[in-house]
Order: C-alpha cells, then sequence, then structure tokens
C-alpha cells in the first residue's frame, strides 16, 4: 500500500509539472486510498444535488463527503455561495480532493478554493464517470466509477 504522503508527494509533483494553479491532482485510486488512511482528508463533490441523487455518490464515509454543488440544477448557473457554503464545511488547512463527473468543474473548484486560501486543494482526474465513450455514454472510459471503487447507486 502507497503512503498517503507519498501519494501527495506525487500528486504535488503533477501540479507542478502541469503547472496547475492549485496544490496537485490526484487518480480516483489515489484519492479512495488518501480518503482510507486519513480521516482529514474530505472529498468535495461539487456536482449537482440532481447528479448525486440520480446517478451516484462515492462510497466512503458520510464525513469526509462534503457536497457543495458548483453550478446550481436547474438552470447551471455558477453557484455564487460556492466559498462561503465550502468554508462551512472545510477549514482552511484540510486537505481537499474536488470530484464532479468529468473533471472539468472540479478543476475550476480547486482553483478558487486554492486563491483563497484553501492550500491543500486537489483535483480528482477522471471525474466521478469519466469522459463519454464512442457511444457518448460515461463510466466506460475511466473515472470513479469505471476504476472499481465503491459508489452507492441512484
Amino acid at each position: 500500500m502507497t503512503k498517503p504522503a507519498d501519494i501527495l508527494a506525487t500528486a504535488h509533483q503533477r501540479g507542478k509539472d502541469n503547472a496547475l494553479p492549485y496544490a496537485g491532482a490526484v487518480t480516483p485510486q489515489e484519492a479512495y486510498a488518501l480518503l482510507q488512511n486519513d480521516p482529514n482528508v474530505k472529498l468535495v463533490d461539487v456536482r449537482t444535488n440532481a447528479e448525486r441523487d440520480w446517478i451516484g455518490r462515492p462510497g466512503i464515509t458520510p464525513e469526509q463527503h462534503l457536497a457543495v454543488q458548483w453550478n446550481l440544477y436547474p438552470g447551471g448557473t455558477q453557484n455564487a455561495d460556492f466559498l462561503s457554503q465550502l468554508s462551512q464545511v472545510a477549514g482552511k488547512d484540510s486537505t481537499l480532493l474536488f470530484l464532479c463527473r468529468g473533471a472539468v468543474r472540479s478543476k475550476h473548484a480547486a482553483k478558487l478554493a486554492a486563491e483563497n486560501g484553501y492550500a491543500h486543494s486537489f483535483d480528482i482526474l477522471e471525474g466521478f464517470e469519466g469522459e463519454k465513450d464512442a457511444e457518448g455514454h460515461r463510466k466506460n472510459v475511466n473515472g470513479w466509477c469505471h476504476a472499481g471503487l465503491p459508489w452507492t447507486g441512484a
């Protein structure tokens, strides 16, 4: 088993190698390992409430799964209260792993968090459902679900 410190060192290096505007990036497998081995690591699920309800959630403890929408449903407008809602569930010294459907919104959320003092903000590469396959379906190419990590379906 890889130690959390080694995973975070790799994630930081990805951040440096890719000039990321936040602490770094983890694979879904690395994220799950961190969550399993450090109760202080939090996953910030930035998908809409509807996505979590209809598609599913990572199979982690409720204490580690923080739900803070980046966009609002319906309509898809950006959540103007994102930072204040994040501050209600996570401290600025927390290690935060941001997750969305396909790793687009999570990058924006990690960037905004880092710009506002959350120094240990990481993107979860590939997202929960991953990229679309040739037929336009998700969960078949990459992502949390495709990696075989635990999740609860809707």
